[in-house]
C-alpha cells in the first residue's frame, strides 16, 4: 500500500510501477504540462488542419518525455518493462500512424493518475505530526519547594510535575501525592476516567480530572507512551512494502513479446519464404499498433480513479488505488470500541427509585465528570424540572454530595455508599456485570435509588456488523476497555471481543490475525494508530483524531459505520470492473493480432480497434459511478450482500 503506510519517497519508484518517486508538486507540474500540450495541439489542429499531424505528433512526444525519462531510468536499473515503458511505447508508436490525438489524451490521463497517488502518499507521510498535539509544550515542576514552568523537552527522569485539574499530563510518570480521575481515552481507549492515587502510573497526553497531582517523571519525552505510539506507527509503515500492480507484472512479458512478434513478422517471411518486404513490414507495423497498450494502460487506472471518486461521493475517502484493491480482499474486520462501535460517551440506561434522576441531576449540574454529564443530559431529555442544589462538593473516589430542599443528597459509587439491601446489591451487581457504571443516590444517608450508565453501542453498529457478516467477513472488537465492558457491548452486536489491550497489544493481535486473512482495522483514537498502520488496511471513522485519519488508508468523511460495508462492496465491484477491463483490452488485442498476421486487418482497422477498446474500458469504469448506491439506513442492509 502507498498512502496508509507512508514509505519514504526516495527509492519508492523502484518498488512499484509508477513514478511515485516524484514529489507532489512535481506531479502537479507534469499534469498541468501534459494538459497544456494537449490543449495547444488540439487548438492548432482546429485552426490549421493541415498541421494536425505535426501538432499531435510533436505534442505527444513532448508530453510523454517525463515518463520516457522515468522508463529509461528504470531500464538502467534492470526494470525495462515498467508501466512508464508501456505508456512511452503507446504514445511514440501512435505518432507515425497518425494517432497522435489519442496519444496526447493518454498522457494527460496517466499524469492525472500519478498526481492523485502522489497526493495520497504525501498526505500519509504527514500522519505522525498529529501526535504532537497530544502533548503540552510546557510543564510546571517543583524544585526546592518552588514552582517553575519549563519546556517539556527538558523534563528529566525524577522531576516532580504539578498537574492541576483539567490539565493534560506532559510526561509519563508516577503519582506521589494527590488523587484524581484521569481521562486516558486517547491513549488506552478506556471509555471512562480511571481513578488514580499515590503510586499509580499516568501517561503523557492523558487529561487530569478534578484533583491536583504531584507526578514524578519516569520517562523522558522521547520514551513516553505517545512517543512509543509514534515509533510503532513508523515501524509498521516502514515494514509494509507497496503492492506491485498487476499491469506491471503483465507488461514485463507482454511488451517484449509484442515487440519480438512484430520483428519476426517483418523479417521471417521475407527472409525465409521470399515474401514481399513492403507487405510484411506493413503487417508488422499493424501488429505494433495493435500491441500498443493504450486500453491496457487505462484499464486499471480508469477503474481505480472512478472507484475512488464514487467512494468520495459516498463519504468514503480512499487514499490510494492499492488501498481500494486491498479492501476487496479483506477477510477480518477488527474494530476499536470507544467512539467507533459505541457513541464515545456514557448515557443513562437504568434508573431505580422515585425522584432518583431528579435529585441526582440537581447535584450533578455543572460538574464535568462524564457520568454527571450523562445524568444531567438524561434529565434534560425528559424535561424534568430540577430543584436547586447548594454546597455541592466532590469527594475524590466517592462521588458528589450537597443539599437539596433541606436534605443532604449524595450520589456515590456502590463501594462508597455503604451497606445496601441484599436485593439492591444484587441488582447493582447484575448491572455492573453488564459493563455499566452505577451511581447510588443517598438522601440523609439512606438509600433512595441508583442510576446505571454505559457507553452504549451506536444505532448503526449492529446492522453494519450484520452487513459485514453477510459479506463473509468476520468482525472482532479490540478494546482498551476492561474485558467485562467490552464483552457486554460486543455480545449485543453479534461479535467477539478482546479487552484490556494497550496500543502495542493491539498491534501484536493484528499481526496474528493477518496470518489468518487480510485484516481491516477500524478505529478513531490515537491508541488505534499502530494497529491502523500495521493492519492489511486501516480505516478511520469520521470525527476521529487526526493521527488516526492520517495513518489510515481509508477515512470515513461521515461518522457512520455503514461506510465500512459500503467500502468493501464498492471495492469488490471495482475489482470486477478491473478484471473485465483487462479481458476487454487484452482480448481485443489478441483477436486483432491474429487478424493482422494474416493480413485481414490494416492500420486503420487497428486504430479503430485500439480506440474502441479504450472507449469500452472507460465506459465500463464509469458504470461504477452511475450504478453503485451506498446503504442509506438499516432498512437497506440487504443491499450490503452485493459483490
Amino acid at each position: 500500500m502507498v498512502s496508509g503506510h507512508g514509505e519514504a519517497e526516495q527509492g519508492h519508484e523502484e518498488n512499484d510501477g509508477h513514478a511515485h518517486g516524484v514529489g507532489e508538486s512535481t506531479g502537479l507540474r507534469i499534469f498541468l504540462f501534459a494538459c497544456a500540450v494537449a490543449a495547444i495541439a488540439y487548438t492548432v489542429s482546429w485552426f490549421w488542419p493541415e498541421w494536425s499531424r505535426w501538432a499531435y505528433g510533436v505534442g505527444a512526444a513532448i508530453s510523454v518525455a517525463p515518463f520516457a525519462k522515468t522508463a529509461f531510468t528504470k531500464a538502467l536499473k534492470g526494470r525495462p518493462f515498467s508501466i512508464e515503458t508501456l505508456v512511452t511505447i503507446a504514445v511514440l508508436g501512435a505518432i507515425p500512424i497518425d494517432a497522435g490525438a489519442e496519444a496526447v489524451v493518454v498522457v494527460a490521463l496517466f499524469s492525472l493518475g500519478e498526481l492523485l497517488e502522489g497526493f495520497a502518499a504525501a498526505r500519509a507521510r504527514s500522519g505522525l505530526s498529529a501526535l504532537a498535539k497530544l502533548l503540552p509544550s510546557k510543564a510546571v515542576i517543583e524544585v526546592d519547594g518552588e514552582r517553575r514552568t519549563v519546556d517539556v523537552t527538558t523534563l528529566a527522569i525524577g522531576s516532580i510535575m504539578l498537574v492541576s485539574a483539567g490539565d493534560r499530563i506532559a510526561a509519563d510518570g508516577r503519582i506521589i501525592d494527590g488523587r484524581s480521575e484521569i481521562n486516558e481515552a486517547a491513549i488506552t481507549g478506556e471509555s471512562r476516567p480511571v481513578e488514580k492515587t499515590v503510586a499509580a502510573d499516568v501517561f503523557a497526553g492523558s487529561i487530569n480530572g478534578d484533583g491536583t497531582l504531584k507526578v514524578e517523571v519516569t520517562k523522558d519525552a522521547s520514551n513516553s507512551v505517545v512517543a512509543r505510539i509514534g515509533e510503532l506507527v513508523a515501524q509498521a509503515q516502514a515494514s509494509t512494502a507497496p503492492t506491485a500492480r498487476f499491469i506491471d507484472n503483465f507488461s514485463s512479458w507482454y511488451t517484449p513479446a509484442a515487440i519480438i512478434l512484430a520483428t519476426l513478422i517483418a523479417l521471417v517471411p521475407p527472409l525465409a519464404f521470399g515474401g514481399e518486404w513492403a507487405t510484411w513490414t506493413y503487417r508488422a507495423l499493424t501488429v505494433l499498433l495493435i500491441a500498443c497498450p493504450c486500453a491496457l494502460v487505462l484499464s486499471t487506472p480508469a477503474a481505480i480513479a472512478t472507484g475512488i471518486a464514487t467512494a468520495a461521493r459516498s463519504g468514503i475517502l480512499i487514499k490510494s488505488g492499492e488501498a481500494l484493491e486491498m479492501v476487496a480482499k479483506i477477510g477480518i474486520a477488527a474494530f476499536d470500541k470507544t467512539g467507533t462501535l459505541t457513541r464515545g460517551h456514557p448515557v443513562v440506561t437504568d434508573v431505580a427509585g422515585e425522584r432518583t434522576l431528579e435529585l441526582a441531576a440537581a447535584i450533578e449540574t455543572g460538574l464535568t465528570h462524564p457520568v454527571a454529564k450523562a445524568i444531567v443530559t438524561e434529565a434534560e431529555r425528559l424535561k424534568i424540572a430540577l430543584p436547586k442544589a447548594s454546597d455541592v462538593t466532590i469527594r475524590q473516589g466517592e462521588g458528589a454530595i450537597g443539599w437539596v430542599d433541606g436534605k443532604q443528597v449524595a450520589l456515590f459509587s456502590p463501594r462508597a455508599a455503604g451497606e445496601l439491601d441484599k436485593d439492591v446489591a444484587a441488582s447493582i451487581d447484575a448491572l455492573e456485570r453488564a459493563g455499566k457504571t452505577i451511581a447510588v443516590l443517598l438522601v440523609d444517608g439512606k438509600y433512595q435509588g441508583h442510576i446505571a450508565v454505559r457507553d452504549e453501542a451506536r444505532d448503526d453498529a449492529r446492522p453494519a456488523v450484520a452487513a459485514l457478516n453477510a459479506l463473509g467477513i468476520r468482525s472482532l472488537m479490540l478494546s482498551g476497555d476492561n474485558q467485562r465492558t467490552a464483552s457486554a457491548v460486543a455480545q449485543g452486536l453479534g461479535m467477539d471481543a478482546e479487552g484490556e489491550l494497550m496500543p502495542a497489544d493491539k498491534l501484536k493481535r493484528i499481526e496474528a490475525l493477518k496470518a489468518e486473512a487480510p485484516v481491516l482495522m477500524v478505529g478513531d483514537g490515537v491508541n488505534d494508530a499502530p494497529a491502523l498502520a500495521t493492519a492489511s488496511l486501516g480505516l478511520a471513522m469520521g470525527g476521529g483524531t487526526d493521527v488516526a485519519i492520517e495513518t489510515a488508508d481509508i477515512g470515513l468523511l461521515k461518522d457512520r459505520l455503514w461506510g465500512v460495508p459500503d467500502a468493501i462492496r464498492l471495492a469488490r465491484k471495482t475489482r470486477s470492473t478491473i478484471l473485465t477491463n483487462i479481458v476487454i483490452a487484452v482480448g481485443l488485442k489478441l483477436v486483432f493480432l491474429v487478424l493482422a498476421v494474416f493480413g485481414i486487418t490494416n492500420l486503420w482497422t487497428a486504430i479503430i480497434a485500439d480506440t474502441g477498446a479504450t472507449i469500452l474500458v472507460t465506459i465500463n469504469a464509469l458504470l461504477l459511478f452511475w450504478t453503485f448506491k451506498p446503504a442509506e439506513d438499516e432498512s437497506t442492509s440487504a443491499s450490503a450482500t452485493e459483490v
